[in-house]
């Protein structure tokens, strides 16, 4: 990092956050503050959905998920258009009509207000984790780049987030996130075809592909009906959809950027745009991450990514045992540039020549053992460690291999993913609580500007708490999944309620809340013994299943007990 690309940072950073609380600042009421006056044209609603989903998290993992496992990944997002198109028919012209602040107030007319309050809560407690894990993952950053606390990293990020979230509320989350969308697609656009600058000058795109083939990072589409594979074109189409539907059609972080619409057709054209652009955007990102593997089959790459690691091994009695693990992955990284090169130049059938990939899988197989074996010298030395580096993957490219001023760019992308997200979090966190659990039980009547003022009181509470959640976070896998298997715990019960809602209007309060309480607590139990327990690492069951079966759960359970009440009476 030089002057130039903390400047680049800076900079953009403080225009952000000045910008959106000079822009946004002195809203009259809760209509303006929560909804913006409903002014938000359809191409701000499309890109304020595709910000509040595309996190830090997603520019930070999402290369390393594919640097490590390929292009699998992008099938969790084959079910999001689905769900968008159903959204767009049932439930955004139901919260208009309503005019609700909330997704979870309709709750109440269709039910009664232990519903709403139940689907508040839910939705409270797990957006509240994944705003804290928003903010985490730039702190990452910065804590291994220059050494400092990560503690204090969480505040010092956090307190930019809360600066003009808690001025402007929604309209200033959507004014930023323009500015914030058009500084990461830039910055990613510019790193996708640095990476492909850095590569041999005889190596074509098709030939990087080529290699990337050869060593199984090509798999884009997996058909195997296998519940245990995580990720797969049945679980995409299926747990993803559901998990699309639940996360866009009842997250208030997401049903807030598109009850800001014009009209209806402005908030369903801005949801059509995001179902015809994640896709791609994902599968690009994945690319870039394939494209930085590519790249260090002709570069020297750490046996572990986490810096903050190798200096712990470095100073402890294992250092030695830690250096001959290095030394054995130069040479085993030596015979994969020389394998690499041979295919520079060559035609496509070539790929398929065995010799050559029996050799690059035996080289690959030997690769991953010695960074397993340095995992286990990790652990060694700090039981307390997380071992895993996914997530450090694209972060060392970023800060080792791009000219000056790119580095300050680059990280600005992550920052502003980071704050674009953690504010839409913040925004949704503070208005569910202030319009779904405070004025819903306040018994006096009290002022616009009241509400104002508790709906900011609250974004600086939640503001404190998603500090907090990401002052104890710790990496599971990777970030991204994380953030994923954390929704889909929660995701799948509040739409099995919304669903009940919309589609089967015999069902009454009493069934459906009953209903959603078991079918919650029977995904946790699900989880911890299907996919948390198991000691291997193999899981019995991928997380993406878990919104199917909690909104099926909830649904059945719902009309089962709809019909014992009513025989009861």
């Amino acid at each position: 990092m030089q002057y130039i690309d903390w400047i680049v940072l800076s900079v953009t950073l403080l225009f952000i956050v000045i910008y959106g609380s000079l822009k946004t600042k002195g809203s009259k009421n809760v209509e303006e503050y929560i909804l913006g006056n409903n002014e938000t044209p359809w191409w701000t609603v499309g890109l304020s959905v595709m910000a509040t989903q595309a996190s830090a998290i997603t520019f930070l993992s999402t290369p390393g998920q594919a640097y490590h496992d390929g292009m699998g990944f992008v099938q969790f997002y084959f079910g999001l258009p689905i769900a968008m198109v159903v959204i767009c028919i049932t439930f955004i012209p139901i919260y208009h009509k309503l005019k609700v602040f909330t997704a979870y107030e309709y709750l109440e007319q269709r039910f009664d207000v232990k519903t709403r309050s139940l689907a508040s809560v839910l939705f409270l407690v797990q957006r509240g984790l994944g705003t804290g894990l928003t903010i985490y993952a730039p702190s990452i950053i910065l804590s291994a780049l220059l050494g400092w606390n990560l503690t204090l990293l969480n505040i010092v990020i956090g307190i930019l987030v809360i600066i003009y979230t808690f001025s402007g509320g929604t309209k200033a989350v959507n004014v930023t996130q323009k500015q914030q969308m058009f500084v990461i697609m830039t910055g990613m656009f510019i790193t996708f075809f640095l990476i492909l600058s850095y590569l041999p000058e005889e190596l074509s795109f098709s030939n990087a592909l080529g290699i990337a083939g050869a060593n199984d990072k090509m798999n884009i589409v997996d058909f195997s009906f296998n519940p245990e594979t995580r990720y797969t074109f049945w679980s995409g189409i299926t747990g993803g959809f559901f998990l699309a539907l639940s996360y866009f059609g009842t997250d208030q972080s997401q049903v807030g950027r598109y009850l800001t619409g014009k009209s209806v057709r402005e908030s369903q054209m801005g949801l059509i745009m995001n179902g015809i652009l994640k896709v791609p955007m994902q599968f690009f990102i994945l690319l870039t991450g394939v494209m930085v593997f590519v790249f260090f089959q002709f570069h020297s790459s750490p046996l572990h990514f986490n810096p903050t690691n190798n200096k712990l091994v470095k100073n402890s009695v294992y250092k030695a045992d830690f250096e001959e693990l290095e030394r054995q992955l130069e040479a085993v990284q030596a015979e994969k540039k020389e394998i690499s090169m041979l295919y520079v130049g060559q035609l496509n059938q070539d790929y398929d020549n065995p010799i050559l990939q029996q050799k690059m899988v035996s080289l690959a197989g030997k690769e991953k053992d010695l960074r397993e074996q340095a995992k286990d010298i990790i652990y060694k030395v700090d039981k307390k460690t997380e071992t895993n580096d996914k997530d450090y993957v694209f972060l060392h490219f970023i800060l080792n291999y791009p000219p000056t001023g790119l580095i300050g760019l680059l990280l600005a992308v992550i920052f502003s993913a980071a704050m674009s997200s953690s504010a839409s979090g913040l925004s949704a966190l503070a208005t569910t609580t202030s319009i779904d659990i405070y004025k819903r039980n306040l018994k006096t009547d009290k002022s616009e500007k009241h509400f104002v003022n508790a709906t900011k009181f609250f974004t600086l509470v939640w503001g404190i708490i998603a500090i907090l959640f990401a002052c104890i976070g710790t990496l599971f896998e990777n970030l991204i999944q994380l953030v994923n298997i954390i929704g889909s715990i929660f995701y799948g019960t509040v739409l099995g309620i919304f669903l009940v809602a919309f589609y089967i209007k015999y069902v009454k309060a009493k069934a459906v809340f009953w209903s959603a309480v078991i079918s919650q607590l029977t995904i946790f139990v699900i989880y911890y013994y299907a996919i948390h327990l198991p000691e291997s690492g193999d899981e019995k069951l991928s997380y993406l299943w878990l919104n199917f079966i909690g909104a099926l759960l909830t649904t059945v359970l719902a009309v089962g007990f709809q019909m014992i009440f009513k025989t009861k009476e």
